[in-house]
């Protein structure tokens, strides 16, 4: 199987972080047993407060067309998104990094592990495509840890792409998102993302990101936890099985991963690529 690791951060960070520096290292996980998931813990795929009030802030939001509450979300805690957005030269150039990828994997398909910011890039490439007529592979995509159904994101869409769908290109499109994870506040987006001329849809799945810092703190967004998670493992077994493929069978498995550390932590080796942490 080939891997493609789609890498943006070092458009933003000179240097990535090392050492003491990194305060969320990758490290293995020799615990014993299947990683949590909401099947054993039901309680944590449900809604939780912050999403409902969020709901009903995000509808107050778009109704002004003012996103106070959006805009401190991503200055403070998602600030990447925001220069994503405020730098036209960096969002292009991540932009192009993606769409060469998939340009050069035209003839196979692709699954696309799109984490945070990564998902909105996808998002952007794949729809882009529908009005340039830039060739794609048959695509399915699994984001991780997604902010759009942040307002302001959904407005910025809508503005650049129209209508909020599942692009053309994808065969499949599933959503994972840690109820605790303040990026994926909001709507489940099966509900804002209508499906594709196809009838694909987007299909919303809770997961547990048990991903702890050294100190033993948790980061409910952090990509590593996202793609432990067996409910990752099921999607990408999933794909391969429905290609009739092996591992080293030559197929591509692209991950985009949002770093905000710059760091390339999942696939400093292209050729393994970030399954060998699931």
């Amino acid at each position: 199987m080939a891997f493609t690791f789609v890498y943006w951060a070092d458009l933003r960070y000179p240097q990535p972080l090392s050492g003491d520096s990194n305060r969320e290292p990758y490290r293995p996980d020799h615990g014993l047993g299947p990683f949590p998931s909401p099947a054993a813990r039901p309680e944590s795929a449900e809604p939780t407060l912050t999403d409902r009030i969020y709901r009903g802030l995000s509808y107050l939001e778009e109704a002004a067309g003012l996103t106070p509450v959006d805009d401190l979300i991503l200055e403070y805690r998602l600030d990447d998104l925001w220069g994503y957005h405020a730098d036209a030269a960096f969002r292009a150039a991540a932009r192009e990094r993606l769409r060469v990828a998939l340009a050069e994997a035209a003839d196979d398909p692709v699954l696309i592990a799109a984490h945070s910011m990564g998902g909105l890039i996808a998002y952007d490439v794949l729809r882009a495509a529908e009005t340039d007529g830039t060739p794609l592979p048959r695509c399915a995509l699994v984001t991780l840890g997604s902010p759009l159904a942040l307002a302001e994101l959904k407005m910025k869409l809508v503005a650049e792409h129209g209508d909020l769908r599942v692009p053309a290109a994808l065969a499949a499109w599933t959503n994972l998102m840690d109820r605790q994870d303040i990026a994926t506040v909001g709507d489940d987006l099966a509900t804002l993302y209508a499906p594709n001329a196809a009838g694909v849809p987007v299909r919303d799945v809770p997961v547990i990101n048990a991903y702890r810092r050294p100190d033993g703190t948790e980061n409910r967004h952090k990509s590593y936890g996202y793609l432990r998670t067996p409910e990752f493992s099921r999607v990408a077994a999933d794909f391969l099985a429905a290609e009739g493929v092996v591992p080293n069978g030559g197929r591509r498995l692209s991950d985009l991963e949002a770093a905000p550390s710059g760091s390339a932590r999942i696939a400093r080796d292209p050729g393994s690529g970030p399954m060998r942490e699931l």
